[in-house]
């Protein structure tokens, strides 16, 4: 039996919509040429892997991929904020796909033919990130041998996205509370304020409230932020998320192969019955590690390898483990001493505090971004 389906129409189709063939056999997607659209042929046994394919070709890899009705009323929502100019927070579990909701609620806003900057707070060092944020004058610090326009210059006229918002010092939170209230930005070094159109789009994967209450988020700024709230579930709360965002994923990692493979509706289920700790991160590195080791045309529920199966689903501790601080020694040198006490007094810390970097990084006495470098260099040497 043999069904040949007219290349699908809708609203957010592309300028190539695929030809669709429902047929017994061997699932096979044929990308676009320039001269022909893309071509999807499966039968009943692929029918849900089909359609969604058929969904993401239609898409033409355009926003984020949703199926599940959480998501489509979530995705509403944000289309409404979109049209506001009001500022954004965000919030969900690492990997739930932060970013991709910000982009958006960019690419559908007024400013969307101006730039998106994104900015992880959490990777700039302290005392880089004001200048790095706002901007430099030249002569301001050792080593500013010239002046820089910050990220914020950057995206004037669009829109920032501060990812990781609650790892910013307190100190450059209430510079950042002044952009809220007065548009404006004070380069490190400059003697004048510089006005700047920036809407702000903010996520984190710690609890907002928790934050302020600890001391270690401006109340003030957190009113300023969370205008519009956009609350993520995580990917195992949304099922036929894990569907769609796979097709996408399978369409995409297979650009320029010559045979496609398929997952079949073993795998899929599967896949929907996995708690994905690591959400759509850790969806994407399951189904890169079954394309390395399929040698069919399907990868099966037994080609899946999950990794992490106890990992907690919450923010990560970075707990380091315990043990003699000797590991940690290279030398006898004083510097190395040195840090062989300092590793050890981390250590014990972490340990009294179960893992806790806010608690453990109150004990000693430092910032808790200074602990996680100090714990990142342990697990260097200790590797």
């Amino acid at each position: 039996m043999l069904e040949s389906v007219e290349p699908l129409h809708s609203e957010a189709s592309s300028s190539k919509d695929p030809v669709v063939i429902y047929r017994d056999g061997p699932f096979r997607f044929i990308p676009a040429t320039l001269s022909q659209p893309p071509r999807i042929e499966f039968g009943e046994a692929d029918k849900l892997f089909g359609l969604s394919c058929i969904i993401e070709s239609m898409r033409g890899g355009r926003g984020p991929a949703y199926a599940d009705p959480k998501s489509i009323a979530l995705y509403k929502y944000a289309a409404r904020v979109a049209r506001s100019d009001a500022n954004v927070m965000i919030t969900g579990q690492t990997g739930t796909g932060k970013e991709g909701v910000a982009r958006y609620i960019h690419e559908n806003s007024a400013r969307a033919d101006k730039q998106l900057v994104t900015v992880n707070c959490a990777a700039i060092t302290e005392t880089m990130i004001e200048s790095i944020l706002f901007g430099h004058k030249k002569g301001a610090f050792t080593g500013a041998y010239a002046s820089a326009v910050g990220l914020f210059k950057e995206a004037d006229g669009g829109t920032i996205f501060l990812d990781e918002i609650t790892e910013m010092p307190l100190e450059s939170q209430s510079k950042l509370l002044r952009v809220l209230q007065e548009g404006e930005i004070l380069p490190v070094g400059a003697t004048r304020h510089e006005k700047i159109d920036v809407r702000i789009i903010c996520a984190a994967n710690r609890n907002f409230a928790e934050e302020v209450k600890a001391g270690t988020f401006r109340e003030d700024l957190y009113w300023r932020l969370n205008v519009m709230p956009v609350e993520l579930e995580p990917l195992s709360a949304r099922p036929a998320d894990i569907v769609a965002i796979s097709a996408f994923m399978m369409m995409d990692f297979q650009k320029g192969q010559k045979k496609f493979v398929s997952l079949s509706q073993c795998c899929i289920e599967r896949l929907k019955a996995h708690h994905w700790p690591g959400n759509v991160r850790e969806l994407a590195n399951v189904l890169q590690r079954a394309l390395v080791m399929c040698d069919g045309d399907r990868i099966e529920a037994r080609d899946l390898m999950f990794s992490g199966e106890s990992l907690s689903s919450g923010p990560k501790q970075d707990a380091v483990q315990p043990g003699s601080s000797a590991r940690f020694l290279r030398g006898r040198d004083l510097q190395s001493i040195s840090k062989s006490v300092e590793y050890d007094a981390i250590t014990k810390t972490l340990e009294q505090t179960n893992g806790n970097r806010r608690e453990a990084a109150k004990e000693l006495g430092i910032s808790e971004r200074t602990l996680r470098y100090r714990m990142a260099d342990m697990r260097a040497l200790a590797a």
